[in-house]
């Protein structure tokens, strides 16, 4: 019987023959969380789905949004403080 760690269907399971003949299940692994904005928990758009290991492998375009916070930010919650910033000044 598997661990009760991979006891779960998140993780991807394939069926390999080894060296000495014996089927043996192999385990993927899970799939990470949306990142999500800092300040109202919404998943970030624009951005992979991916392990740290993933994202290290990407183009620097393609691991974060080109624009002020993108990455740690929406672009609502982005909204309302540059508004309020304006208001402010």
């Amino acid at each position: 019987m598997p661990r009760p760690s991979l006891r779960t269907r998140s993780r991807k399971r394939r069926r390999v023959k080894s060296s000495g003949g014996r089927v043996e299940t192999h385990y993927g692994k899970e799939k990470t969380g949306f990142s999500r904005c800092a300040r109202c928990g919404r998943a970030l758009s624009g951005l992979p789905r991916s392990n740290p290991s993933g994202l290290r492998k990407l183009p620097v375009s393609q691991r974060r949004v080109e624009r002020m916070y993108g990455g740690h930010l929406c672009h609502s919650c982005l909204r309302d403080l540059l508004k309020q910033a304006a208001r402010d000044i």
